[in-house]
């Protein structure tokens, strides 16, 4: 009976929060209100403007998307102090105020997804406790270090869709918790040996859609617990035979739609199981440098996805042939057991 009359008095008391929450909602976003969290979403391409009027302080997420905001400030925000979440996507923002965080103690995710943003203020991330920080589809050539605080918490940073031509140790050595990194759809030219030396914790480092043409054999030498490596659609002719020797929990590798005629011997080797490799969209030169790879795939069709579309671009006679389905004199080899 008790537990009934306790049941009763929460559900209640829900009903009268929400009852008198709902006479408080800034004009062209919606709200959605709980004894535990206050959401408001706004996404109205005729807001110009931050909608302080109607905001009240205990919101914790607040979202405006696809608008003409524009501009915001601190003393925007100093009205939400309890925000962990904020979304400004894709409002025109082409500028941001060094202290604009500053008032937000309790901010654990920032997404600043298509705005128009090329710099940011020295020391901007400093005063947040910020784990998740999306930076996608800006115009950022640069990311700076000097905009983190020295061992940031972010645990999530995504960069994809930008301008940068080069991403620093110096930078990275500031984020030591990452485990998600996206700098994908750039126009990443090289990576420094020592790039990722102090991400211990990354899992996922996606850097598809660049235009690197080669990688250095320690380029993720300390990334030890690595799952997820994505290098598809670059320009990679050639890897080196010990780039992947350190990643043992690796589980997904990406390098389709590149450059490679082959794969240098012992790249592929002891793989986990549960390992899964794209392959397809490489200009395969089916002769004996190919016979690493050739083997592999035969030994282990259950890592390869869309291995019916690994073929090979030459020799002439062998062009569009699937390289799994090869023989040893048709790629010019001794004839051995596997």
């Amino acid at each position: 009976m008790k537990l009934l009359m306790l049941l009763t008095f929460m559900a209640l008391a829900e009903f009268d929060y929400q009852r008198r929450s709902a006479h408080s909602c800034p004009d062209l976003c919606a709200c959605t209100f709980s004894l535990s969290a206050a959401e408001v979403v706004c996404g109205h391409s005729s807001l110009t403007h931050f909608p302080i009027t109607g905001l009240l302080p205990n919101i914790t997420r607040l979202s405006i998307q696809a608008t003409n905001l524009s501009s915001i400030t601190a003393s925007h925000l100093s009205a939400v102090p309890l925000l962990n979440y904020l979304q400004l996507y894709y409002t025109n923002l082409a500028s941001l105020p060094s202290e604009l965080l500053g008032v937000l103690p309790h901010l654990d995710t920032l997404d600043l997804t298509g705005n128009q943003l090329v710099e940011l203020p020295p020391n901007f991330f400093s005063h947040a406790s910020l784990r998740n920080l999306v930076m996608k589809s800006n115009q950022f050539k640069k990311a700076e270090a000097s905009w983190f605080p020295t061992n940031s918490s972010l645990t999530w940073l995504d960069f994809s869709r930008n301008h940068l031509t080069s991403i620093s140790a110096a930078l990275l050595q500031k984020l030591p918790h990452l485990q998600i990194l996206d700098l994908s759809d750039n126009i990443l030219q090289d990576l420094q040996a020592d790039t990722f030396r102090n991400l211990h914790h990354l899992e996922t480092l996606n850097l598809a859609g660049n235009k690197l043409t080669s990688l250095k054999p320690t380029t993720f030498a300390n990334n030890l617990k690595l799952k997820q490596l994505f290098l598809q659609e670059n320009q990679l002719k050639e890897l080196p035979a010990t780039l992947l020797q350190s990643l043992q929990h690796l589980e997904f590798l990406l390098l389709n739609q590149n450059k490679l005629q082959h794969l240098p011997i012992g790249l592929l080797d002891g793989r986990k199981p549960s390992f899964r490799t794209i392959l397809t969209g490489n200009p395969w030169e089916c002769e004996g440098k190919m016979e690493y790879l050739w083997k592999w795939l035969t030994i282990n069709p259950q890592n390869v996805l869309f291995q019916e579309e690994i073929t090979c671009v030459s020799p002439e006679t062998l062009k569009h042939y699937q390289v799994a389905s090869l023989n040893e004199t048709q790629l010019g080899i001794k004839s051995q057991i596997l």
